[in-house]
């Protein structure tokens, strides 16, 4: 039996917003009889706060949200619950280190994104993912300093193999200094030590009130993985990883099938209800015209049927009257015939 609902909690790309990085219809149509009831809505992506306010703004949410892959926890008036920072030391030397080998880096502080220049690299993060445009800065190892950073990306839209090697590379260099991961197969994330979508959903809800048991969660990605794994129900979209559909409750349809919505009417029977009521059958009604001539109809046959005495219309006892006879006429009686001669 499934746990009662009383939260639900969305990642972005890949699971709330459909290939064309829209939210569909049927998503929030189902999102918003959930909240009609009473469930909560919270955003979990690794994006920016900025990234997130057409969906907040759509939705008319007012909960809190979990933002650069929990490092960071907005309430929807964009004010600073909780944040987690990058030592300057490990930024520096990843910097230091992709920059050499090709590696277009962008760090990300709040709500801006500040790059060395501006590339097509880069530039998608705005045009394709609905993030800040980029500021060009000059060389990042000279903010590092000043400049609280978030976490830092590592992009190669053109050989996403390039990433999987420049992870194993850094991952032998920081180790337990910091945390990498993935949303995407061409970019890479590094994080402060122990961050994630999931330890930031488990400060939120104690700061909530509300158990995980009571949550359901649904993501598409790795950095997913410790949010559906944290939760009483964790969904992994149709077009998940398989490493988060192996640690998931349940795997819906993709994000371009409605998945989030067909999950909400599976597990949740008020948002079911809401969105498909019970047909109720009614006997279609005569029209006003329609009726009024009957009864008009009706009346008159009436009338035609009975005496002004109240019996009907013949003899005094009811019987039918016989036929009148009809007078005949000479020009009725039938000629004579001439007899006929025998020759």
């Amino acid at each position: 039996m499934s746990p009662e609902i009383k939260l639900i909690a969305l990642d972005l790309d890949g699971t709330l917003l459909n290939s064309q990085h829209q939210m569909t219809e049927r998503t929030e149509r189902a999102l918003k009889a959930a909240l009609e009831k009473g469930i909560q809505v919270v955003l979990a992506t690794g994006k920016t706060f900025v990234s997130g306010q057409h969906i907040i703004e759509r939705l008319g949410l007012t909960t809190p949200g979990i933002y650069l892959q929990g490092l960071a926890i907005y309430n929807s008036d964009g004010s600073v619950r909780h944040q987690q920072k990058l030592d300057p030391e490990v930024a520096r030397q990843v910097v230091t280190y992709a920059e050499e080998r090709g590696f277009k880096l962008a760090a990300y502080s709040g709500r801006r994104i500040l790059v060395r220049t501006l590339t097509r690299d880069v530039e998608i993060l705005n045009e394709q993912y609905h993030e800040p445009k980029p500021e060009a800065v000059g060389p990042l190892q000279n903010i590092l300093d000043d400049t609280p950073i978030n976490k830092l990306i590592a992009v190669q839209l053109d050989d996403p193999r390039r990433i999987t090697a420049l992870r194993w590379q850094l991952n032998a260099q920081l180790g337990s200094r910091a945390k990498l991961t993935q949303a995407l197969s061409d970019m890479l994330e590094i994080l402060p030590p122990g961050a994630s979508k999931g330890a930031a959903l488990k400060v939120l809800l104690r700061d909530m009130g509300v158990s995980p048991a009571n949550v359901i969660a649904f993501g598409d990605g790795e950095n997913d993985l410790e949010m559906l794994q944290l939760v009483g129900l964790g969904v992994a979209m149709g077009n998940a990883v398989q490493k988060l559909k192996d640690v998931a409750s349940h795997v819906t349809g993709t994000n371009d099938e409605d998945g989030i919505a067909q999950a909400l009417e599976k597990y949740i029977p008020a948002v079911a209800a809401a969105l498909n009521p019970p047909v109720e059958v009614v006997a279609p009604e005569t029209p006003k015209n329609e009726a009024k001539a009957e009864a008009e109809n009706g009346a008159q046959n009436e009338r035609n049927t009975t005496s002004d005495n109240g019996t009907p219309n013949g003899t005094p006892n009811g019987t039918p009257a016989p036929a009148a006879e009809q007078p005949t006429t000479d020009s009725a009686q039938p000629e004579p015939q001439p007899e006929a001669k025998s020759e």
